[in-house]
């Protein structure tokens, strides 16, 4: 299992101190990140909390998964990995988009 955990329902207003504290309840915190908006800089409601080791993550999803955080709720699991993107902001395939032959 991962020791990353992907921590959402995050108030805009949470700090990344007071989501480390909260996960220290659970054990060892290596690392905790706010995602933001690149633009306003806003809090997009979400984060990730990398705990020590693996029993440390277990033990922090079962004990703060429904948790009440700055109001609100809190879903807590295992991070999956991050996909890969186009490397581009040209729309592709999927969104209509791009370059396309013509006949």
């Amino acid at each position: 299992m991962a020791r990353k955990l992907y921590v959402g329902g995050l108030a805009f207003s949470t700090t990344v101190d007071e989501l480390k504290a909260l996960f220290e309840q659970a054990g060892t915190v290596e690392s905790a990140t706010i995602v933001t908006d690149r633009f306003s800089g806003q809090s997009r409601g979400f984060g990730f909390v990398e705990m020590s080791s693996n029993a440390e993550a277990q033990q922090a999803i079962q004990r703060l998964n429904g948790q009440t955080l700055g109001g609100r709720a809190i879903v807590v699991n295992e991070a999956r990995p991050q996909e890969k993107r186009d490397t581009f902001r040209g729309g592709g395939e999927r969104r209509g988009g791009g370059r396309r032959e013509r006949w």
